[in-house]
Parts: structure tokens; sequence; C-alpha cells
């Protein structure tokens, strides 16, 4: 069994700032992740627009330096790329942790390659990998997506998004883009505040001149395999449809965090991990959350831009424990 001083799970743009920040402080750490760098940026759509400046996704004291004012998809794969090779961070790729255990104040982490022994780990996980489900009947069928990554497919087809914040805006302009027919469901009863604002426009002209039927205050109750059925101030509606992409927020891993003796708490967005806000510390004894697990169901919160500095605050914590061991 491998022995190692911390360990951080999730390789994306916080556990790489958690890896480095308790680098500079001598902690030797490894980062295990069960993709590979950035999994999530890399299931972004393919041409994904940051919401955030270059400048606040940069870590590391590495500058992430382009012509646009918004950095796009590839732009941060190359750069977190190069923040890896800067700062020569031990990456175990394409590994998955299977299970946590603490014994004797020792964390085992067991993943699909081999079993680890380490006093200190930070949980970064984030949330992309666990879509919120669409309960509704049909929801189960291989038309319904929840992840949109080029429109190009979906040319001369129908095609529902649920949902009207980023996700949905960003995919259902590029799917009329590319030619498909688009409907939106949202349950809003106007534009979300949270949509990037210079898409927004382009988003509100095209549903003005009926490119993209939009339903405010709507929801889907049925799905079969030719039409979709959603309920409309107007009253239900079966619409012709092929594709369903359900872009309805993602949550954390919460069984995971649960299996490791993390405590789940409820507040007015629903459910989060209980964490100490100086030190991002659970109530288990050296383990660390870092990034937007933090936050919970509530993803309006913590970005990139702001998690990224919970790796110093846990670095900080780990370095004055060792003094006090001393």
């Amino acid at each position: 069994m491998e022995k190692i001083e911390s360990i951080i799970i999730g390789a994306g743009p916080c556990g790489l700032s958690a890896s480095i920040e308790q680098k500079k402080l001598g902690i030797e750490n490894i980062i295990i992740e069960k993709g590979n760098v950035v999994e999530a940026i890399y299931n972004y759509p393919t041409h994904q627009t940051f919401f955030s400046t270059s400048e606040k996704l940069g870590i590391g004291d590495v500058p992430f330096i382009v012509e646009e004012h918004k950095p796009k998809r590839n732009q941060a794969l190359v750069y977190y790329r190069e923040v890896v090779k800067h700062h020569d961070l031990t990456i175990h790729s394409n590994e998955e942790v299977t299970k946590v255990e603490k014994i004797d104040g020792e964390f085992i982490v067991h993943t699909t390659k081999q079993n680890y022994l380490c006093q200190y780990l930070t949980v970064a996980t984030g949330y992309y990998g666990q879509p919120n489900a669409l309960e509704v009947p049909g929801s189960e069928l291989p038309k319904v997506h929840h992840y949109f990554k080029e429109a190009h497919p979906y040319f001369d087809q129908d095609v529902l998004i649920i949902g009207g914040k980023n996700s949905a805006i960003d995919a259902a302009i590029e799917l009329e883009k590319a030619g498909a027919r688009v409907t939106a469901v949202y349950r809003g009863s106007t534009y979300s505040k949270s949509v990037k604002p210079w898409i927004l426009p382009l988003y509100t002209s095209l549903v003005n001149h009926e490119k993209i039927k939009l339903h405010f205050e709507s929801e889907v109750i049925h799905i079969d395999e030719t039409t979709v059925t959603i309920r409309t101030p107007k009253g239900e509606e079966t619409i012709q449809n092929d594709t369903v992409f359900a872009m309805i927020g993602y949550h954390p891993d919460y069984a995971f965090l649960e299996s490791m003796g993390i405590e789940l708490v409820t507040n007015e967005y629903g459910t989060a991990p209980f964490y100490h806000r100086e030190t991002m510390e659970t109530n288990v004894d050296n383990l660390y959350i870092a990034g937007v697990i933090a936050a919970g169901n509530d993803a309006n919160t913590i970005f990139i831009e702001n998690g990224k500095f919970h790796g110093g605050m846990i670095a900080e914590d780990i370095r004055q424990k060792r003094m006090n061991e001393k």
C-alpha cells in the first residue's frame, strides 16, 4: 500500500489549486482523478465560453493569457495542462476512488488500481458528474440527455431543452444555428438573472422571431419515443420530438461524501456538506472539501474563481496541525 501525506480527489481547477498550495508548504501530495486533468471542462460543450475572465480562472500564479476577454473551453484545457507541468503536480489519471476508510487516524483510499494510506484527505470532485434527476415518465429513454456537446448531430431534428440558465441557453442557440427545430421549457416566469449578459440579447431575439419556441412557467410531464407532453399556462400540449436535453443542473455525489462520514446539512437551497468556513475541514478530522461541492445544491455561489482559494485555506490548516504535532 502506497503511503502519502496528503491525497486530493479530483483534478479540476480547485483540486489542482489545493495540490499547488500544499506543495508550496512542503506537504507531499498526489491527486487521484477518475478521468483526466480538468475532466469536467473537457466535457463542456465544444465551443463553450466561460462566464469568468481568464484572470479569475488562473491558479498557481501562472498567468492565463488569451486575446479575448472571456476564454473558451479549448483555451482553458491548454492552460490547466500547462499549470500541471509548471508545478510538476503528481496526478494519477483514469483512476477512480471507490471507497475511503478511516482507521487509527489515517485514511485508506481504495481505487480501481490500488490502495493508498494518507493522513490528510481533500475531496474536490465537483458536481458535474451527477446531473439532477428528471422525474417524469420516459426520462430514462436514450433520447434524453443531461449534457450537450455539439449541435451538428441534431440538424433537422425536433429538440426540446428543459431549463433556462446558461447551459440551456447556450445549447438552444447552438442547436438553432445548426438547423434544429428548438423548443425550450422553463419553470421561471422570465429570463434568469444568471444568464451571461452577452448571450441574452441573441437568445431573446431568436425567441421573439419564433426561431426558438420558449414556454415560461412550464414543465415536461411525459416523454415518449416520438413526442413530449408539456404543461404550460395555457394547458397541456404534446409536440413532436426527437431529442430532449434536460439542462436542469447538477449536484455533488452525496452518497460518496456520506460514506466517508461527512455530515450533510439542509439549507434554503437543499443539501450541502458540513465544513468549517475558515479551514474547509469537515466534521471528520483531517478530511477537507474544496471547490463547488462546498455549495451543495446552490451551484451559483461557488465557482472556479472563488473555489480556487479553498486550497490555500486547507494547506494553511495542515501546516498549523503539523506545527502543533512537533
